[in-house]
């Protein structure tokens, strides 16, 4: 399974950004069995779970990221979101959406939030 994820960037503290994350060659019957989940690593830091999303829409968020992130998930597109909004200096890190169902990873995406 091959994951591709979007949206990092640099954003001043208290702003927001979206990312994205497609299963290209998933198909689709298979990709809306599949538990998706953002992870990130800080600098230094170990990676941490951020919050995942179920083939139904259940989600679970680390306690960092509740109240102000959002996971979605679109099967019809085979695509993941992340949605940040009130980012933090400590939200600093290289994201990546992974399948909890087959450990597969993608390539992370660097997000900067600058006070």
């Amino acid at each position: 399974v091959q994951l591709q994820a979007s949206g990092g960037g640099s954003v001043q503290a208290g702003g927001s950004l979206r990312l994205s994350c497609a299963a290209p060659r998933l198909i689709f019957s298979t990709y809306v069995t599949h538990v998706m989940a953002w992870y990130r690593q800080a600098p230094g830091k170990q990676r941490e779970l951020v919050g995942s999303i179920t083939r139904s829409g259940t989600t679970i968020y680390a306690d960092s990221a509740k109240g102000r992130f959002t996971i979605a998930r679109d099967n019809s597109k085979k695509m993941i979101y992340l949605h940040m909004n009130n980012l933090k200096v400590e939200d600093t890190a290289v994201y990546y959406c992974h399948s909890e169902t087959s450990n597969d990873w993608g390539k992370g995406t660097q997000v900067t939030v600058s006070s």
